[in-house]
């Protein structure tokens, strides 16, 4: 009871958005923590609690990836006492810690254990073939940097968890226990949600999912699945018309249910796509950002509807 009670009351700080870095700083005692992006942002105030101020580089509704930092917000990173941001993901952040935050500054990109998923292509041609990481990649393809996504592998993310938690104790030694005490509540939560995804996945009819965002390269991998992607690393970008053609040839061989796009971009070319083949759009979150639509929700509320959505799209028993 005591446990839940706990994970109730992580949960319900952790999902009051924060607000997007403006400059402000820190109230009282407590340490001054800027993330980068939502991911992290609900990692830092769940472990950090009462002892910590986080606010946020990308406001809610901000595509992550497209993002651009103000004179405001380049000074908040100056100042605080830690930056948490992952190194590669957006350029602008990586350029203004660089200059503003060299020790302040904590890349979490090595404890995400980040791989070379195959998750990008740039034009294409026909015949993409399955890679042994989950994803469907096209036969004129170009190999990519590291695939940013980790988050969207509960065993990746909790391997952040962790490190985060290290650094805050690091960083601010006289609140350890209620940062460790915290961070076992959370992991506690991220563990159980691998287990619901191994669980829930591992009897689908369907293997094949098609999102309008290649993000889940991980979570395919991890939990078994293939991911085909519309687009690439970036959400809005235009794919081409051979590339168009190759997802319909993919949902019609593969009995593909559903086509899933995104909250933070257009689902036009998702939604045309599934008119063309005859089947279902819904949303697949790559948890990016929050948004007016879901501001009440947090990460672990939209990995569980992220897994129920796979579950209905891929008859899984």
């Amino acid at each position: 009871m005591i446990a839940g009670l706990a994970a109730l009351t992580l949960l319900t700080l952790a999902g009051c958005g924060g607000n997007a870095a403006d400059g402000s700083g820190g109230s009282g005692d407590k340490l001054d923590v800027v993330t980068s992006f939502y991911p992290l942002e609900f990692i830092a105030k769940s472990v950090g609690g009462d002892a910590v101020n986080v606010t946020t580089l990308t406001a809610p509704g901000v595509e992550p990836h497209d993002l651009e930092l103000t004179p405001k917000q380049v000074g908040t990173i100056a100042e605080a006492k830690l930056v948490v941001y992952e190194k590669g993901l957006q350029p602008a952040v990586d350029e203004a810690v660089e200059q503003n935050a060299k020790s302040s500054g904590f890349d979490v990109a090595p404890a995400a254990q980040l791989e070379a998923t195959g998750a990008n292509f740039e034009e294409h041609e026909e015949g993409g073939a399955a890679t042994p990481n989950g994803t469907v990649k096209p036969a004129a393809f170009t190999e990519d940097a590291l695939d940013p996504h980790f988050w969207l592998d509960p065993v990746r993310y909790a391997g952040v968890v962790q490190a985060v938690t290290d650094k805050l104790v690091e960083v601010d030694a006289a609140h350890a226990d209620g940062y460790q005490e915290r961070a076992k509540t959370l992991l506690g939560e991220v563990n159980k949600l691998d287990s619901d995804f191994k669980t829930g996945l591992e009897s689908c009819k369907l293997k094949t999912f098609v999102t309008s965002h290649e993000a889940f390269a991980y979570l395919a991998k991890r939990y078994g699945l293939q991911m085909v992607g519309i687009a690439g690393f970036t959400p809005d970008a235009e794919p081409t018309p051979q590339r168009i053609r190759e997802v319909q040839d993919i949902v019609r061989s593969r009995h593909v249910t559903t086509i899933f796009y995104e909250e933070l971009v257009s689902p036009k070319v998702a939604e045309s796509i599934a008119r063309d083949v005859h089947v279902k759009t819904a949303v697949l979150s790559p948890i990016e950002g929050l948004s007016d639509a879901n501001s009440q929700e947090t990460y672990l509320s939209l990995m569980r509807e992220n897994l129920q959505e796979l579950r209905k799209a891929n008859s899984c028993a």
